[in-house]
Protein backbone atom coordinates (compact mmCIF):
# COMPACT_ATOMS: atom_id res chain seq x y z
CA UNK A 1 0.00 0.00 0.00
CA UNK A 2 1.42 3.33 -0.87
CA UNK A 3 0.88 6.38 1.62
CA UNK A 4 0.75 9.75 0.12
CA UNK A 5 1.13 13.21 2.29
CA UNK A 6 1.10 16.44 1.08
CA UNK A 7 4.29 18.41 2.20
CA UNK A 8 4.73 22.43 1.94
CA UNK A 9 8.62 22.60 2.05
CA UNK A 10 9.65 25.94 3.78
CA UNK A 11 13.07 27.88 2.71
CA UNK A 12 15.16 28.91 5.16
CA UNK A 13 14.36 32.29 4.98
CA UNK A 14 10.72 31.47 5.48
CA UNK A 15 11.73 29.51 8.36
CA UNK A 16 13.72 32.62 10.13
CA UNK A 17 16.84 31.04 10.12
CA UNK A 18 19.86 30.91 7.97
CA UNK A 19 20.58 28.37 5.62
CA UNK A 20 22.97 25.79 7.13
CA UNK A 21 21.76 27.16 10.87
CA UNK A 22 20.34 24.45 12.96
CA UNK A 23 16.57 23.70 13.51
CA UNK A 24 16.35 22.94 17.09
CA UNK A 25 14.34 20.38 18.48
CA UNK A 26 11.20 21.09 19.26
CA UNK A 27 9.06 18.09 19.00
CA UNK A 28 11.10 16.28 21.64
CA UNK A 29 9.21 18.49 24.46
CA UNK A 30 12.20 20.39 25.43
CA UNK A 31 14.30 17.48 25.91
CA UNK A 32 18.50 17.59 25.40
CA UNK A 33 19.23 16.85 21.83
CA UNK A 34 20.01 13.42 20.34
CA UNK A 35 22.93 15.11 18.23
CA UNK A 36 23.86 17.65 15.38
CA UNK A 37 23.02 16.78 11.78
CA UNK A 38 23.47 18.02 8.80
CA UNK A 39 21.61 17.40 5.49
CA UNK A 40 23.17 17.95 2.12
CA UNK A 41 20.97 17.63 -0.89
CA UNK A 42 20.70 19.62 -4.12
CA UNK A 43 16.90 18.66 -3.85
CA UNK A 44 14.95 20.63 -0.97
CA UNK A 45 12.13 17.94 -0.70
CA UNK A 46 14.88 15.33 0.48
CA UNK A 47 16.85 17.92 2.81
CA UNK A 48 13.30 18.77 3.86
CA UNK A 49 11.92 15.22 4.17
CA UNK A 50 15.31 13.56 6.08
CA UNK A 51 14.99 17.01 8.50
CA UNK A 52 11.43 16.90 9.51
CA UNK A 53 12.08 12.92 10.11
CA UNK A 54 15.42 13.69 11.91
CA UNK A 55 13.77 16.50 13.79
CA UNK A 56 10.73 14.62 14.99
CA UNK A 57 13.21 12.65 16.76
CA UNK A 58 14.77 14.82 18.76
CA UNK A 59 18.47 15.79 16.34
CA UNK A 60 19.27 18.68 15.54
CA UNK A 61 19.28 19.86 11.94
CA UNK A 62 21.18 21.56 9.67
CA UNK A 63 20.60 21.53 5.84
CA UNK A 64 22.46 22.54 2.71
CA UNK A 65 21.90 22.99 -0.69
CA UNK A 66 25.95 22.31 -2.42
CA UNK A 67 28.92 21.62 -1.72
CA UNK A 68 30.31 25.11 -0.31
CA UNK A 69 27.75 25.72 1.86
CA UNK A 70 28.27 21.82 3.19
CA UNK A 71 31.58 23.07 3.76
CA UNK A 72 30.69 26.35 5.86
CA UNK A 73 28.37 23.89 8.06
CA UNK A 74 31.02 21.47 8.75
CA UNK A 75 33.72 24.04 9.36
CA UNK A 76 31.41 26.03 11.95
CA UNK A 77 30.50 25.53 15.55
CA UNK A 78 28.76 23.52 16.55
CA UNK A 79 30.25 20.57 14.01
CA UNK A 80 27.54 18.29 12.93
CA UNK A 81 27.71 14.95 14.70
CA UNK A 82 26.81 13.05 11.42
CA UNK A 83 26.70 14.06 7.67
CA UNK A 84 23.79 12.98 5.12
CA UNK A 85 26.12 13.98 1.66
CA UNK A 86 24.19 13.57 -1.77
CA UNK A 87 26.74 12.30 -4.22
CA UNK A 88 25.55 14.95 -6.95
CA UNK A 89 25.49 18.42 -6.04
CA UNK A 90 25.53 21.52 -8.54
CA UNK A 91 29.55 21.94 -7.30
CA UNK A 92 30.14 18.71 -7.04
CA UNK A 93 29.80 15.43 -8.73
CA UNK A 94 32.67 13.09 -7.65
CA UNK A 95 33.71 11.58 -4.54
CA UNK A 96 36.15 14.75 -3.48
CA UNK A 97 33.98 16.44 -1.24
CA UNK A 98 33.49 13.31 1.06
CA UNK A 99 37.25 13.58 0.88
CA UNK A 100 37.05 17.40 2.10
CA UNK A 101 34.98 16.72 4.62
CA UNK A 102 36.78 13.52 6.07
CA UNK A 103 39.47 15.54 6.40
CA UNK A 104 37.65 18.61 8.31
CA UNK A 105 36.13 16.06 10.21
CA UNK A 106 37.88 12.65 10.71
CA UNK A 107 35.43 11.36 13.75
CA UNK A 108 32.29 12.66 11.64
CA UNK A 109 30.46 9.99 10.22
CA UNK A 110 29.74 10.61 6.60
CA UNK A 111 26.63 8.56 4.98
CA UNK A 112 26.28 9.11 1.30
CA UNK A 113 23.29 9.00 -0.29
CA UNK A 114 23.43 8.65 -4.22
CA UNK A 115 20.15 7.98 -6.88
CA UNK A 116 22.69 5.49 -9.01
CA UNK A 117 24.79 3.61 -6.46
CA UNK A 118 27.14 0.97 -8.34
CA UNK A 119 29.20 -1.64 -6.64
CA UNK A 120 32.12 0.99 -8.02
CA UNK A 121 30.74 4.02 -6.38
CA UNK A 122 29.94 2.15 -2.71
CA UNK A 123 33.69 0.39 -2.71
CA UNK A 124 35.17 3.93 -3.37
CA UNK A 125 32.90 6.19 -1.07
CA UNK A 126 33.57 3.47 1.93
CA UNK A 127 37.00 2.85 0.96
CA UNK A 128 37.58 6.70 1.42
CA UNK A 129 35.73 6.94 4.70
CA UNK A 130 32.33 7.46 4.32
CA UNK A 131 29.98 5.57 7.02
CA UNK A 132 28.25 3.70 4.18
CA UNK A 133 25.95 4.60 1.32
CA UNK A 134 22.34 4.48 0.57
CA UNK A 135 20.29 4.50 -2.24
CA UNK A 136 17.52 7.54 -3.44
CA UNK A 137 14.46 7.53 -2.89
CA UNK A 138 15.77 7.47 0.81
CA UNK A 139 13.41 4.94 3.02
CA UNK A 140 12.44 7.76 5.58
CA UNK A 141 11.70 5.25 8.37
CA UNK A 142 15.56 3.80 8.23
CA UNK A 143 17.00 7.36 8.73
CA UNK A 144 16.69 7.18 12.41
CA UNK A 145 18.71 3.96 12.95
CA UNK A 146 20.74 5.03 10.35
CA UNK A 147 21.96 7.94 12.46
CA UNK A 148 22.45 6.17 15.67
CA UNK A 149 24.29 3.39 14.34
CA UNK A 150 26.47 5.65 12.73
CA UNK A 151 27.02 7.52 16.18
CA UNK A 152 27.82 4.52 18.01
CA UNK A 153 30.59 4.02 15.38
CA UNK A 154 32.00 6.98 16.99
CA UNK A 155 35.21 6.92 18.89
CA UNK A 156 34.40 8.20 22.22
CA UNK A 157 30.50 8.13 20.98
CA UNK A 158 31.31 12.31 20.01
CA UNK A 159 34.10 14.61 18.55
CA UNK A 160 34.96 17.26 20.55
Amino acid sequence: MTRTARIRPETSARRGRAAGAYRETSPNGGKKSRGRVLVVDDEMLIRWSVAQILTHAGYDVAEAGDGKEALRCVNAEPRPDVIFLDYRLPDSNDLRLLQTIRGLAPATPVIMITASATSELMSSAVGLGAHCVINKPVELHDLVPLVEQALASRPNGREP
